[in-house]
Formats: C-alpha cells, structure tokens, sequence
C-alpha cells in the first residue's frame, strides 16, 4: 500500500451498525472478498489522486462502522468557500450563548458589499434588512460573499479560531474576508486539512458540536438544495450536507453523504489545480465512494444485494 493511503477495518462495528442492517443476524460479510473489493476501491481512487494535475487530498469516513479512506490527509489546503462551515458554526455558538438571535437584523450596507458570488451585492445600498439566519442561508446556498463578510464582523474572526482551536483543530483557520486579494497576495489564506475538515463534519453528524439541536440546525441549511461535484457523483435522490469552495487554483468540498444504508463524510481539497480538472475528479471520487459503501449497506454475508429493511 502506498504511503498516504490507509484503509482501516476495526474489527467490531459501533452498536447503531446494527441497527442499521450492517450486519446479517450479526454475521459480517466475507472478509477476503470485502478485501478485493476495498483494494480495487483503493486502486481507483489513488489512480484519480495521481493523474491531477496538481496536490490532491481526500479523506472519507465511515459514520456507521469503522471505514476510513484517506490520503493526503493531512495536508494543509486553502479552502475558498468551504471555510464558511466553521463561520457558521461560530454564528450559531454565539446565538446559542444569547450574544444576539438569529431574527435579528442587519442592514445591508455598502461597506459589507463585496463581489464574487452571492446577490447582496445587487441589493440597493441601505435599503434591506436581513435576519442574521437568513444571511447563513445566504452564506451557504449561494456561497453570498457580502452575507459571509457581514457575519464575520458579527461574530469575530478571532472567535472563529479560537472555537476551531478548541475542537482540537490545528489548522483551520479564517484568516481573513471574502474576496480580499490583497490579504491573498500576502498568503493570507482561509486553510484546513481533509483530516480537520472531515473530523467537523463528523462533530456535526454525531451532535457533538454544543447539543444535538445545533448540530441539526446548522446541518439543515447545509442540506439546501446546491450542485456540487460531490453530489454530481451521487443518485439525485441521495441527501447531502455539504459546501463547495472555489478559488484560483484552488477546488474543495466538504460533505455529509446521507446514505440510507451507510452515511459517510466525503472531504476532497486541492491546490494548484489546472482548468476543470477539479470538478471532474470531485464527481468521480464521489462516485466510487458511494458505490463502496452502497455495497457494504446493501449485501448479504455473501454479496447479495437486499433491501435493508429485510435485513433489520
């Protein structure tokens, strides 16, 4: 197995495993021909991972038993628009401790106006008012760039690191604005790893992040409606929570891949990309991924494929 690559299967799986039909009447599927089926998954995913163009990270997390792909994973990528997860997270945190309410509402001034992605930009100078939720809407579902800079000075960039510190993650961090090139210039880049990114994602899933009812709140307006690659990669009717970012040079989505028979998370980064190279490996990893762990949800002891609710 190359170096930066590790697939782990811990021999017992968590007790929701079974809940969820994991198992057939607590017998596990053939290890020797799960292991063919593991190695050729591996095979078609570091492939992908040698064949871009530029430096390529992914990690995916099995969220129901013990699955682990990773490679690269703790290499350190800028993260365009996928590093407004954690902003998000500040903004509920600090909701939750009773600093402001997510009804209150901030008027859409032409300091905040930034451009890039979003419609703030197009709004009339003064003349709007937006609740502080439906600036995260905005912040998420169109990646809204002036929505992102407003909730920054609401919450404090400084307090987004520290939260982020605070979770044991060592390099995520916002370091500075949306649509700053002058900050970027000086290397000045929003960063985090595979490995950080996909422990978040996991923090959120598990409820571990405050209480549950956080973690649901914001993992809701997650779940809006958005293309990304990685839900490209997956059958239309598939739930995901995700966020997408995209900078020069620069591709990564963070993402929770509600699979009935086998949730995952799925975080792929990369840097100094070329052309649409990104967006196309994106899908494809997502895809191979989803065909692995709908087949651990799906088969028998033997490999036959039924619906798992005749398996419970």
């Amino acid at each position: 197995m190359r170096r930066g690559w590790t697939v782990r299967l811990r021999a017992f799986l968590r007790p929701e495993a079974c809940a969820l039909g994991v198992l057939l009447v607590g017998l596990p599927l053939q290890p020797e021909n799960m292991r063919l089926v593991r190695e050729k998954t591996e095979a078609r995913l570091r492939e992908i991972v040698a064949n871009a163009r530029g430096a390529m990270g992914v990690v995916a997390v099995d969220l129901i038993g013990n699955e682990r792909f990773a490679l690269n994973e703790n290499l350190v990528f800028p993260q365009g628009s996928a590093i407004k997860i954690p902003i998000l997270m500040e903004v509920y945190k600090q909701a939750h401790e009773g600093r402001f309410r997510l009804t209150d509402r901030r008027r859409i001034e032409g300091a905040y106006v930034v451009g890039g992605s979003g419609i703030l930009k197009e709004f009339g100078e003064g003349m709007s008012e937006v609740s502080i939720y439906d600036l995260c809407v905005l912040m998420i579902v169109l990646s809204d760039n002036t929505a992102t800079n407003m909730l920054l000075d609401l919450v404090g960039m400084e307090n987004v690191n520290r939260t982020m510190a605070s979770l044991g993650l060592v390099h995520t961090r916002v370091r500075r604005k949306m649509i700053d090139p002058a900050a970027s210039a000086r290397g000045e880049e929003n960063l985090s790893t595979p490995a950080e990114a996909a422990r978040l994602m996991e923090l959120l899933y598990r409820g571990e992040f405050i209480n549950r009812d956080i973690c649901e709140q914001i993992l809701a307006i997650l779940k809006k409606p958005k293309r990304t690659a990685v839900s490209a990669g997956l059958p239309s009717d598939v739930p995901i929570a995700s966020k997408p970012g995209s900078i020069p040079g620069v591709s990564t989505e963070w993402a929770i891949v509600y699979l009935r028979e086998r949730p995952y998370v799925l975080v792929v980064m990369e840097n100094y990309g070329m052309g649409e190279d990104a967006s196309t490996a994106f899908r494809e990893i997502s895809r191979i991924v989803y065909e692995y762990f709908w087949r651990l949800g799906r088969a028998t002891r033997y490999g036959t494929y039924v619906d798992p609710v005749l398996r419970r």
